[in-house]
């Protein structure tokens, strides 16, 4: 189902995204419940609620009527978190 739904994205989904300088990342996909993490315009966007619900989940159940939820992860990588830390400590 990854597959599809990646598909999905890519052809529907993703298009949509850019005309606003956003994107969009499939993480995972588990018994019905895709988990995606926004990138550019559309990380931390103040609208990326109703961009889930209203494109995302709309779009990838009308393509693929089994999925159940989406949910939006948000969390910082690693690499982010080390490089804020050497930013922060002033180190090169």
């Amino acid at each position: 189902m990854f597959n599809r739904v990646n598909e999905v994205i890519d052809k529907i989904i993703r298009p949509k995204l850019k005309e606003h300088y956003g994107d969009i990342e499939l993480v995972e996909v588990k018994e019905g419940i895709v988990k995606v993490k926004f990138l550019g315009a559309c990380s931390g966007c103040p609208s990326a609620k109703f961009t889930l619900e209203d494109i995302v989940l709309r779009d990838l159940q009308e393509k693929i009527p089994e999925i159940k939820e989406v949910l939006l992860v948000t969390e910082v990588s690693q690499d982010l978190i080390d490089m804020a830390k050497k930013i922060l400590n002033k180190e090169k």
